[in-house]
This record gives C-alpha cells, sequence and structure tokens, in this order.
C-alpha cells in the first residue's frame, strides 16, 4: 500500500549523482526532462540533482533557444565531471611515450604503436564470430571496447550506416600525446570487420568533441 509519508516519497525518487553523470557522459547535454525520462523520475527531481551537482562544480547548464518562448535549458558535464572518467594512469603513460620519443627516436614510437596495433587485430579477430551480418560483427566490436572502458554503443545513422560510438576515451592523454593510436585504432576496426568495410570517423575526443564516433558501411552499399 503506498505511504503518503513525505520522507519515502523522497527516498523513492532520488537519483544517484553517479547515475546522473553517467547519464549526461553517455548521452551529451540533456533537459532536466529528459534525464528524468532515461531515470524513469520527475523532471523536478533530476533538476534538484542536477542543482546539487551545479553546486559541486561537476555540472553546468546552457540556454538554447527553440524558436518562441523562452529557452530550454541543457546541462553537460564540467570538465571537472569529465574527470570522473578517468584517463587510465595518463600522466605515467605521456611521460613514458615523451621519453621514448626523445631517447630512442619518433621510430621507436612508431614501432610501439605497430605491436599495439597487431596485439588488438589479434584480440578481436580471435573474438570476433565467424561469418555474419556487418551489423553483427559491430555489435560485437562494441562489446570488445566497452570491456576496455571506451562506454562504446551502436547506432544506425539516418543512411543506414551503422555509427559505433565511445562515449570514453581510456588512453586519451596518450592519444593526444600521440594521435598515431588513434589512426592505428581506425585501421584496426578496417580489418578485423572484413574486406569491403568503410570506416569513418566523425567526431573526435582529441579535437574537442565530446565523444569519438565512426561512421561503418558496406561499400557495396
Amino acid at each position: 500500500m503506498p505511504s503518503d509519508s513525505p520522507g519515502q516519497e523522497t527516498r523513492s525518487v532520488r537519483l544517484p549523482s553517479e547515475r546522473l553523470l553517467m547519464t549526461l557522459k553517455m548521452h551529451g547535454a540533456l533537459t532536466s526532462a529528459e534525464i528524468g525520462r532515461r531515470q524513469g523520475i520527475t523532471g523536478e527531481a533530476a533538476r534538484q540533482q542536477l542543482l546539487k551537482l551545479q553546486g559541486e562544480g561537476l555540472v553546468a547548464e546552457e540556454r538554447r533557444s527553440a524558436g518562441r518562448g523562452r529557452p530550454a535549458v541543457y546541462w553537460h558535464l564540467t570538465e571537472k565531471g569529465q574527470a570522473r572518467f578517468p584517463d587510465t594512469h595518463a600522466a605515467l603513460t605521456v611521460d613514458i611515450l615523451r621519453s621514448v620519443s626523445e631517447m630512442l627516436g619518433p621510430q621507436a614510437l612508431e614501432q610501439i604503436i605497430a605491436a599495439r596495433e597487431a596485439a588488438t587485430l589479434a584480440q578481436y579477430r580471435a573474438a570476433m564470430p565467424e561469418g555474419g551480418s556487418l551489423a553483427a560483427r559491430v555489435r560485437k566490436l562494441a562489446e570488445l571496447r566497452s570491456a576496455e572502458g571506451y562506454m562504446a554503443t551502436v547506432e544506425e545513422a539516418p543512411d543506414g550506416a551503422l555509427e559505433l560510438i565511445e562515449n570514453h576515451c581510456p588512453i586519451c592523454a596518450a592519444a593526444r600525446a600521440c594521435q598515431g593510436f588513434c589512426r592505428a585504432e581506425k585501421a584496426v576496426f578496417e580489418t578485423v570487420l572484413g574486406p569491403g568495410t568503410v570506416v569513418e570517423r566523425k567526431d573526435h575526443i582529441v579535437s574537442g568533441a565530446r565523444r569519438c564516433s565512426y561512421l561503418i558501411r558496406d561499400a557495396a552499399q
């Protein structure tokens, strides 16, 4: 039987802050109403949590005009909020890459990238299902990437292409220090998804985007 207790009602709609931050990380800027729908609570309950997180410097609001009427308020992660999803061993990684380049030369760094590319390709090939559709292979790739911390999802683009979305980059510091890592990853995707697969980078965190994403299609399309 439902309780009329205000305390119980408040507890029933409380949104854990980490869950809200994860929603903004996965989906980008959203209104409090949109966040509420995704979490199964009211927009006002989501807004109260957002205000608390804003006070902690983890989220910020922006106003977007949508024609007539008052602008809509969208919420997004701040740099401090993004830092809650850390780049694994970032400082150490950058120091090692810089040392390799300075002491052994750029060619040694390229050899490291090539070795990582070969190891990743072998791992993905071993896990990739035999045959099957391109969609099935892309979904498996997203599963493998998520296991590595990339928070990957797959969506269908308006033109029918598949969009591989990576909402987090656990090696972002390394990628910023040496973009050869990003180039190698794209090459791995093209190889492991099979001949005739075209992979086009759409968004790039290193270039300032919120996420990395790739449009993937069969060249015959």
